[in-house]
């Protein structure tokens, strides 16, 4: 099949070479802004260049991957809805509820698949615990404690069109809670701090934070994020049942120190998240290659990332006003 790459940045570079290698992607397309950067991007993993959105989508292609920056995913989803594609999109579908809402309504009723991209679905620890979960073996759930932990903060000037950190970094943790769980939040409090670099407080966010998620069945979740873990890249999900407790990313390469000399955890640390999903994303992106050859529906779709913005939202305003928040229920409704 032939597939479409839109954005050749950070992540759309990574996502050109796991194309390229995927044995049911016989040609690869590829277009940015940048025509400099999706040039050189073509020429390393031999893919084929495209000068602008109209020649990529007319490329006879079979499916769009979209990598580029946040605020273009709205509209480069409806162009491909447009051209008949199925799509992958990196999330989130847009910016705010308001804005995804707007897609959802154009793609009301289509049977042209869209796939957004939370590639923790596909890591093999995750995938483990939700079965656990699914299947009983831990019993029923009480508490869920989930992190994502940065190195280091990116550049200052990503975080003033970030979306903030639970936007940016905790939907993640939101998206595997409610995945792993099969349950809905319904209630979320949330709290920041900034102890580094100043340029998190002009933007109006934070460096660090915490939520506090109430589940529709009673169980409880926390989910922490910061911009800097010098240890290393740290993304985990324990799980706490009745019959046992079951961790996902807790490897060699944990970036933890035993306090009683402990020699385990003792690998090098993950650098960053590319390198700590490097299979995930491996997975993903064939998943959705099976999506376009109509072999499966698919894995997440844009009301699953509407559910996880919602939440992401919610804790924005809950740090922001310093109460809980309620969520209706089904999240597709808007956040009171």
């Amino acid at each position: 099949m032939r597939i479409g790459l839109i954005g050749t940045g950070r992540i759309g570079a990574f996502h050109a070479a796991t194309l390229a290698g995927l044995p049911a992607v016989t040609g690869l397309v590829v277009h940015d802004a940048d025509r400099a950067s999706a040039r050189a991007v073509a020429d390393r993993v031999g893919a084929e260049y495209a000068g602008d959105l109209d020649g990529l989508l007319g490329a006879g292609l079979d499916g769009v991957v979209i990598a580029a920056p946040t605020g273009t995913h709205a509209g480069l989803i409806l162009a491909a809805h447009r051209a008949g594609l199925p799509a992958f999109c990196e999330k989130p579908v847009a910016g705010t509820l308001e804005e995804t809402d707007t897609v959802l309504a154009a793609l009301e009723g289509s049977d042209i698949p869209l796939h957004i991209g939370f590639q923790r679905r596909f890591d093999a620890g995750y995938q483990a615990v939700r079965e656990a979960v699914t299947d009983g073996r831990l019993g029923w759930t009480h508490t869920l404690r989930a992190c994502t932990s940065d190195p280091a903060p990116p550049h200052p000037g990503y975080i003033p069109g970030s979306g903030g950190i639970f936007r940016d970094c905790s939907v993640h943790d939101y998206d595997i809670v409610r995945w792993v769980t099969g349950r809905e939040v319904t209630e979320v409090y949330a709290t920041g701090a900034n102890r580094g670099e100043d340029f998190f407080a002009a933007a109006g966010d934070v460096d660090t934070g915490v939520s506090v998620l109430t589940l529709d069945d009673g169980t409880l979740a926390t989910c922490t994020a910061t911009r800097y873990n010098g240890a290393g890249y740290d993304v985990r999900l324990e799980v706490c049942g009745s019959k046992g407790t079951m961790v996902a990313g807790l490897t060699e390469q944990t970036p933890l120190t035993s306090a009683e000399g402990a020699a385990w955890p003792g690998g090098t640390p993950h650098p960053g998240f590319m390198e700590r999903f490097l299979d995930a994303y491996r997975a993903e992106l064939t998943a959705f290659t099976q999506v376009v050859a109509g072999l499966r529906p698919s894995p997440c779709t844009a009301q699953d990332a509407r559910a996880a913005l919602a939440v992401a939202e919610a804790a924005t305003r809950s740090r922001a006003e310093g109460r809980p928040v309620r969520l209706p229920a089904p999240l597709r409704a808007s956040v009171r």
